[in-house]
């Protein structure tokens, strides 16, 4: 019997819109663990839909699991490297994503990683639990001024860039940028100048990666282009951990070629370097930039709603881009 597939618990809402689908829904009974892939791949059988995390490799193996059935495969996520999605289109699967309805709340996470490492709060924060006696002093924790002309460098300027963008602006930084809608009306607005990456590395006090994984970005930031950084920059990536090479990046930071990283993604992820720990110089999240509460209801919905449209024979609401139009 043709079923939806749903590969970890939702959010409240978002379960409640999955379960008033037509076709019965089949869900991972772990809410906190990803399914496995024989899991995953005995779960696929006969879907007509797929609801899948970033966690979950979407391959054609996984596709031919399904059937020819599987109509939809609807990614609660706005990146979809984990989607073979050329293998999908050759067997007439469509593939959405969830744009659009995270930017805020991800460019609230990099902007509170830019301020974490910038004004080295967290360092601070464990020198204050450590329960060693201190005084205020003049050189106490001192870290870059954010505010009234520190420059931001945001690589890939998308959505989530130019949400970013707009609170750089509300500080004052000056913005440099790469990517084609660094050029449009609404970055000018916020004063962003559009520049290539070797010179927004060479001058950008902060970094801030915003580009999606693809062959083209897969380790875009690595030994060389730390070292073309400022000694004093900073380095925070929201993005896709890939896109950095993490050992170049350990490295880096031990030695004192930029300054500090704040990352909410890793190369390996749940796994890291394990220089990273290490580092009072890094700060390091779970991958949460999504998770406001409100954000991931949209989320959900959204993918929920993919899958509602297509198993009724409208189009998606959000199918995933092409390579001409990613690129």
């Amino acid at each position: 019997m043709s079923h939806v597939y749903l590969s970890r618990q939702l959010t409240p809402p978002a379960m409640v819109a999955a379960r008033e689908l037509g076709p019965p829904l089949v869900v991972h009974d772990d809410p906190d663990t990803p399914p496995s892939r024989d899991q995953l791949l005995r779960g696929a059988q006969g879907a007509t839909a797929l609801i899948t995390l970033l966690t979950d490799r979407v391959d054609a193996e996984l596709l031919d699991a399904a059937g020819p059935g599987l109509r939809i495969v609807a990614n609660c996520a706005v990146g979809f490297d984990n989607i073979d999605v050329d293998a999908a289109r050759t067997r007439g699967v469509v593939v959405t994503n969830t744009p659009g309805v995270l930017d805020e709340a991800t460019a609230d996470c990099a902007f509170a990683l830019l301020l974490a490492t910038a004004r080295r709060l967290v360092e601070a924060d464990r020198f204050v639990r450590s329960g060693r006696e201190w005084i205020w002093g003049p050189q106490s924790f001192v870290g870059l001024d954010v505010s009234g002309g520190a420059t931001l460098g945001i690589v890939g300027l998308g959505r989530i860039g130019m949400a970013v963008a707009r609170r750089a602006a509300a500080f004052g930084m000056r913005i440099r940028a790469t990517g084609s809608r660094a050029t449009g009306d609404e970055a000018r607005g916020y004063g962003v100048e559009a520049v290539e990456l070797p010179r927004l590395l060479a001058e950008s006090d902060v970094v801030s990666l915003h580009c999606p994984l693809t062959p083209d970005t897969h380790h875009l930031i690595g030994g060389p282009e730390l070292a073309a950084m400022k000694p004093t920059a900073i380095l925070i990536n929201t993005a896709r951990g890939p896109v950095v090479d993490e050992a170049a990046l350990v490295t880096a930071l031990e030695a004192g070629v930029i300054a500090a990283a704040g990352l909410d993604v890793y190369e390996d992820e749940p796994r890291l370097h394990p220089g990273l720990r290490a580092l009072d110089n890094a700060v390091l999240l779970p991958h949460i930039g999504s998770a406001g509460r409100a954000t991931r209801d949209a989320m959900g919905l959204l993918a929920v709603d993919n899958v509602r449209v297509v198993l009724a024979g409208e189009p998606p609401r959000t199918p995933v881009p092409t390579r001409e139009e990613t690129a």
